[in-house]
């Protein structure tokens, strides 16, 4: 019995469909050593994982219904990410649906060089081109609260 289901397992590996495979984790940054280090630190500073997944590291008491880090720099560019974070009201930007104490804060007192720090770091947050759609529909029905439409939404 144990030769059968050895053998019948190598013949699954042998006989996987493009379905079967694992295309992997489709999430990648093209930051370089230096970026991280520096964003992580204001990640922390400005506690970001109390609302943002990243990388899969999630708060466990994350009640927030903020949209994950991972894959946004394949949505936006980096300066759009910095007149975000300049912006002295990010919901004139993005408008949020959450309760006032939960919408994103403005970063617009930040000196200059975190808030090109913390664009530069999410603008290089890409995602594999396979899981883009995926990560757009999620994204924009989690800011939104609308079902995403490929067509009526901007890059």
């Amino acid at each position: 019995m144990a030769v059968s289901s050895i053998a019948y397992k190598g013949w699954q590996i042998g006989h996987k469909t493009d379905e079967d495979i694992d295309p992997g984790i489709p999430y990648y940054s093209t930051a370089s050593p230096e970026l991280s280090d520096k964003a992580g630190l204001l990640i922390r500073k400005h506690a970001c994982k109390d609302c943002h997944k990243l990388f899969f590291l999630n708060a466990i008491t994350q009640n927030v219904p903020a949209p994950s880090l991972d894959g946004m720099g394949s949505l936006k560019e980096e300066a759009w990410f910095y007149e975000y974070f300049s912006a002295e009201n990010p919901q004139e930007i993005i408008p949020s649906r959450l309760k006032p104490r939960f919408r994103m804060p403005s970063f617009a007192s930040l000196p200059e060089e975190d808030r090109r720090t913390l664009a530069a770091y999410v603008a290089s947050l890409k995602v594999e081109d396979w899981y883009l759609e995926e990560t757009k529909k999620a994204a924009y029905e989690k800011l939104t609260g609308k079902d995403y439409n490929p067509d009526d939404v901007e890059k």
